[in-house]
């Protein structure tokens, strides 16, 4: 049911979106973690730019690895040239390990930063396949994604603009009780979610399953105003286009 949605849209260019320079120190990781057995999806910009249909390429690449496979990862990552960040630039390693190679990093991740959420092989196997420069390679799936961004809410970031597009996209044909058992306890953070979403949109957040809105302690039948857009509310919140253009790549920039 997602793909017939998406494939109403323009199909996304992943060997544009990802140049051949990038693409030729990505490819030796892939064929390493492959070689030595790790399983792995990708994340991040990549995912984001599938499920939410909007381009991004952030000149880095997420892989979620499991915990247990974490050390043959990094082994991977290094054997293809990749040096550690950390000499560069500090990082917390007990949830993530950063390789780059000159502007290009290879971040590989298998927990999060608060350490609730943990990679395991539902990460792995529920996501859609993607085709870029002739590789089929698995994403990480939508819920998944959603739950990781979830806890980012921080003074100076806050992913949960990604959440609200992704949620515009795929949110009706998500497995909603999937998601739900993977945030558990953290059902009412969802909600603060889902209510913003509900309030930029009050039209379109109707699409998603009205038993959802009770698990995370909000109330389906709350009537809301429909005298403004999503578009005039979210300039209440920033004056640039909260939901992003679905703007085509343009190569030559």
């Amino acid at each position: 049911m997602v793909q017939q949605i998406l494939d109403t849209t323009q199909p996304i260019d992943w060997d544009a979106l990802i140049p051949q320079d990038e693409w030729d120190l990505y490819k030796p990781v892939i064929d390493n973690l492959r070689a030595k057995g790790v399983r792995f999806a990708l994340g991040g910009g990549l995912a984001f730019s599938e499920y939410a249909h909007r381009i991004r390429n952030t000149k880095d690449l997420d892989l979620y690895v499991f915990p247990w496979e974490k050390e043959a990862a990094i082994a991977a990552l290094l054997e293809a040239g990749f040096s550690d960040y950390f000499d560069e630039k500090p990082y917390d390693r007990s949830w993530i390990f950063r390789g780059h190679q000159g502007h290009v990093i290879v971040d590989l991740i298998w927990t999060a930063p608060n350490h609730r959420v943990q990679v395991d092989p539902r990460w792995v196997s529920r996501g859609r396949d993607v085709i870029i420069h002739g590789c089929r390679l698995k994403l990480i799936p939508p819920e998944e994604l959603i739950w990781a961004k979830l806890f980012v809410v921080q003074r100076d970031r806050n992913d949960w603009t990604d959440l609200l597009n992704i949620l515009d996209t795929v949110g009706p044909m998500m497995d909603w009780r999937h998601l739900l058992d993977r945030v558990g306890v953290d059902a009412a953070l969802l909600g603060g979610l889902l209510s913003v979403y509900r309030w930029l949109s009050p039209d379109k957040s109707k699409r998603l399953p009205p038993w959802v809105w009770e698990k995370v302690g909000l109330c389906f039948d709350v009537q809301h105003p429909t005298e403004e857009d999503s578009a005039k509310r979210a300039a209440l919140l920033d004056s640039r286009d909260w939901f992003g253009p679905k703007e085509t790549l343009d190569v030559a920039s």
